[in-house]
C-alpha cells in the first residue's frame, strides 16, 4: 500500500512537469494579457474633480484593479482549456488515473497563478514607469507600499487568480459533461448583471465581491478562498468521474 502510494506520488509529479512544458504557451498568452491590461490601464480607473472661481482641476486614479481582472480571466478561460477532450487524453501518455491527473492539474492551476501574481506585481512597476515617463511626473502622486502591503496584496492576488482558476476548472468539466453548458453558463451570467441592472440594486454581484473584499481578516479571507476553491474543485472531480462512467 505504501508503495502504491509513492508511486501515485511519482506519477503526480511527472504529470505536473509535463504540464509546466507543454502548456507554456498560457505563460506566453498571460504577458499579453498583462501588456494589454497596462495599456487600457492609461486612461485610468477613476476620476473625480472641482473648480473655484479661478481654478478648475481633474484627479485621475490609476490602479491595478484593471491588470488584477485581466489576469483573473485568463486563469479562468486556461482553466477551461485544460479540461478539454485533447488535453485530458495527454494524461493517459502516463500511467494514471482521474485523480492523479485532477492532483497534477490543481499543481499546474496553483503554480499558474503564483507566477500571474508575482508577474503581475512586476507588471505594476512596469505601468508606473511608463507613466511617469508619458505624464507630468510633477504632477503625480504615488501611495507609498508597505511591507505589510507586499506580503498581504501579492498572497491575496495570487489567491483571487486560483480561485477564478478553479471556477473555471469546474465550469470546464461542467461543459465537458453537457455541452448545454457552454450556452447556460454564459447566459446565467449575462442573465445575473442584467438583472442587477433591471432593479436598480445590484445585490448578486455586489454579494459576492462582498463575500472575499471585505473581510478584513487576512487569515478568514483565507479560509474563504481556499473553501470555495475547494468546493469547486470537489465539484470538477464529481462531475469527472460522472464523465468516466458516460464513456
Amino acid at each position: 500500500m505504501y508503495l502504491s502510494e509513492v508511486n501515485e506520488w511519482d506519477i503526480v509529479k511527472k504529470q505536473y512537469r509535463y504540464k509546466l512544458k507543454s502548456y507554456f504557451g498560457m505563460f506566453t498568452s498571460l504577458m499579453m494579457i498583462q501588456l494589454l491590461a497596462i495599456l487600457f490601464s492609461f486612461n485610468g480607473t477613476g476620476m473625480s474633480g472641482g473648480s473655484s472661481s479661478s481654478l478648475d482641476f481633474e484627479v485621475h486614479y490609476f490602479t491595478s484593479d484593471i491588470l488584477q481582472v485581466f489576469m483573473m480571466i485568463w486563469a479562468f478561460i486556461s482553466a477551461i482549456i485544460i479540461t478539454t477532450k485533447a488535453y485530458r487524453n495527454d494524461d493517459y501518455a502516463f500511467v494514471t488515473n482521474r485523480r492523479i491527473s485532477h492532483f497534477s492539474n490543481v499543481l499546474f492551476l496553483f503554480s499558474a497563478s503564483v507566477i500571474a501574481g508575482l508577474t503581475g506585481y512586476l507588471a505594476i512597476h512596469l505601468f508606473k514607469v511608463i507613466t511617469f515617463m508619458l505624464k507630468d511626473s510633477s504632477s503625480i502622486m504615488v501611495e507609498s507600499l508597505t511591507a505589510t502591503g507586499l506580503l498581504k496584496g501579492i498572497p491575496a492576488s495570487i489567491l483571487y487568480i486560483f480561485l477564478f482558476a478553479c471556477a473555471g476548472y469546474f465550469v470546464g468539466m461542467l461543459v465537458q459533461f453537457n455541452k448545454i453548458f457552454a450556452v447556460l453558463v454564459p447566459i446565467l451570467c449575462v442573465g445575473a448583471l442584467i438583472l442587477d441592472g433591471m432593479t436598480g440594486d445590484p445585490t448578486l454581484l455586489v454579494s459576492a465581491l462582498t463575500f472575499f473584499g471585505s473581510e478584513m481578516s487576512f487569515l478568514l479571507f483565507l479560509v474563504k478562498i481556499l473553501g470555495v476553491s475547494f468546493l469547486f474543485l470537489l465539484g470538477s472531480i464529481g462531475i469527472s468521474n460522472r464523465l468516466e462512467v458516460r464513456k
